[in-house]
């Protein structure tokens, strides 16, 4: 791999392959060096800002990690994956009201695949004092996830907080 981006630096798709190699040895300011030569040659290039997006919010950098995946959503708007990081970096900085457009369109461009970002909503809600918005999140995901193993407790929460 080092060979490709030796011959052709501006290899966009190899700084990004060399970049998840790195991610994978757990070599992280080689693999953010990667991500970002990938970037430099090719800024519209959607998985190198998706995966340097999903590494900064590992390493609790948010506002870079807000940064790169709003650049992400720009070039690929129906990414469920993408929002939904976004939405999760918006929570990390405190912008909940952010994060809940973001969360939605997850669930919104995947309903089956993101169903668990209803749990994180519900999260959300709860903390704010939304109860009834909370229920209304923990019934979408048990509809989603009947088979869930906190199905009980979610169906008491449901029970005490769902408005008539």
């Amino acid at each position: 791999m080092h060979q490709l981006v030796e011959n052709d630096p501006k290899d966009f798709q190899a700084w990004t392959e060399l970049g998840t190699a790195y991610l994978l040895k757990d070599a992280y300011d080689d693999a953010e060096k990667s991500y970002l030569a990938a970037i430099d040659a090719r800024p519209q290039f959607f998985l190198a800002n998706l995966n340097l997006g999903r590494l900064y919010l590992g390493q609790k950098k948010f506002d870079k990690a807000v940064e790169l995946l709003t650049a992400a959503v720009k070039i690929k708007p129906d990414s469920a994956d993408a929002n939904q990081l976004l939405g999760e970096a918006y929570l990390q900085i405190k912008k909940g009201s952010s994060a809940v457009a973001y969360l939605n369109e997850a669930i919104r461009l995947d309903p089956q695949g993101k169903a668990e970002v209803h749990l994180r909503l519900a999260l959300l809600y709860n903390a704010a004092g939304m109860k009834d918005k909370a229920a209304a999140e923990y019934e979408s995901f048990l509809k989603k996830r009947p088979d869930s193993k906190d199905r009980k407790k979610l169906e008491d929460y449901i029970k005490e907080n769902k408005k008539p």
